[in-house]
């Protein structure tokens, strides 16, 4: 699967978040170099996945990569959560719909980094992202800041290291 993404800081949270779709999500990871496609551990509610993630190209503006994914049980989740690099990420992610058929997925993190609430928009093509008109509460866009990568966050101990 290709990913189109771009990544924002969140001005100011949508009233009524409970009226949309939300996931819990834990998070961690195996490899984070540069050098090596990424490995990535996630649970979603209670689902298990190890994810395969790889750069196809990046620009300060769109970032593209090709991900697979493979089911895990719950064993196998807890196994690899023993060797992972970097602490665990643990957030609650809503999917808000936009117009144009799009969707966001709006992250509040929780546990050393809470306080830091993101959300990213995934995109067809590049022809709809710049297309795309940016919601008045979406903040800075992020999308090449490598210090707000799930992977590096990882690597931090709380926000204010960002």
């Amino acid at each position: 699967m290709k990913e189109i993404e771009k990544k924002f800081l969140v001005k100011s949270v949508p009233e009524d978040l409970e009226k949309y779709k939300s996931i819990e999500i834990e998070q961690a990871y195996l490899t984070t170099s540069k050098q090596m496609p990424i490995l990535r551990i996630r649970k979603y509610d209670n689902e298990f996945v190890l994810t395969y993630k790889f750069r196809l190209k990046s620009n300060e503006n769109v970032s593209m990569c090709r991900e697979e994914e493979l089911p895990l049980n719950k064993e196998a989740y807890d196994h690899l959560k023993t060797k992972i690099d970097g602490n665990v990420i643990e957030k609650t992610r809503y999917i808000i719909p936009l117009e144009n058929n799009l969707k966001v997925e709006l992250d509040i993190f929780k546990g050393y980094l809470e306080g830091l609430i993101v959300v990213e928009v995934e995109f067809k093509d590049e022809k709809d992202v710049s297309k795309f008109i940016v919601p008045s509460w979406f903040g800075k866009d992020i999308t090449s800041d490598v210090r707000y990568k799930n992977a590096c966050l990882t690597k931090i101990n709380n926000i204010s290291e960002l």
